[in-house]
């Protein structure tokens, strides 16, 4: 037999606890759907738990952890979208960096530099919905901060973030807020310097009281510790928390 590459590997597969026959109940921010999932088979593969995801914006998320009051575990956008459940959340744990962008199409053909541009005649955007997604918590706080919320020219607002880079992509408008990891669709860039580094959120792990696999879960948040995992969230853009 080789050698394991790192005591890392060693803890994210060869250690992994034997869990066929455990269920895990997660819940997770739409706009992570990529990396999640993949995290979450490779977990699945290395103990035989199975891992049932549901993929949402924050708003019904904290709906159904409210109505059902059933799941192991939340992975939110920013640690705001954990305070309606928090009388459910049992402890947390800072995973990623969530890092809020300007977004504009392939080529920038509107020439838009910063925030203050979104205000210029002719530029369309299309924003989060404030009421239920992070990052439309954070356009809507920053559109206001630089004075120009009332002057922006907002074509929609959706419900996840990857769309708003497909519409973007698709030409449906001129720019977007968006988180950073959402802009690797083709035809979207990233404006540099666009005054929205004092918006950078946390993505947290919150483990829930009402979760029915103790082992499972504590097992699951091990994973994430991993190197295998940290990397699965670099590879797609995340920075990790410090």
């Amino acid at each position: 037999d080789s050698a394991p590459a790192s005591d890392e590997a060693v803890t994210s597969t060869s250690d992994a606890a034997d869990l066929t026959g455990h269920t895990l109940m997660i819940y997770c921010g739409a706009g992570m759907t990529k990396p999640f999932q993949e995290i979450a088979d490779s977990f699945k593969s290395a103990t035989g738990c199975e891992m049932n995801v549901t993929y949402a914006n924050a708003g019904q998320i904290q709906s159904q952890i409210t109505t059902s009051e059933e799941g192991d575990m939340f992975i939110a956008g920013s640690a705001e979208e954990l305070k309606p459940v928090e009388s459910y959340v049992s402890e947390s744990r800072a995973l990623v960096k969530h890092i809020p962008v300007l977004a504009v199409q392939s080529g920038n053909p509107k020439n838009i530099t910063s925030l203050s541009g979104l205000a210029a005649e002719g530029v369309s955007l299309i924003i989060g919905d404030a009421d239920s997604t992070p990052i439309g918590k954070i356009a809507k706080k920053a559109l206001s901060v630089a004075g120009i919320l009332d002057k922006v020219q907002i074509a929609a607002s959706t419900a996840t973030a990857p769309q708003m880079a497909t519409a973007i992509a698709a030409g449906e408008a001129d720019a977007a807020i968006i988180w950073k990891e959402n802009c690797d669709a083709e035809g979207v860039e990233i404006v540099d310097n666009s005054g929205l580094d004092d918006y950078i959120k946390t993505i947290p792990a919150a483990s829930l009281i009402c979760s029915a696999d103790h082992d499972a879960r504590q097992a699951f948040l091990d994973y994430l510790n991993s190197g295998e995992a940290r990397e699965n969230w670099t590879m797609y853009g995340y920075e990790l928390a410090e």
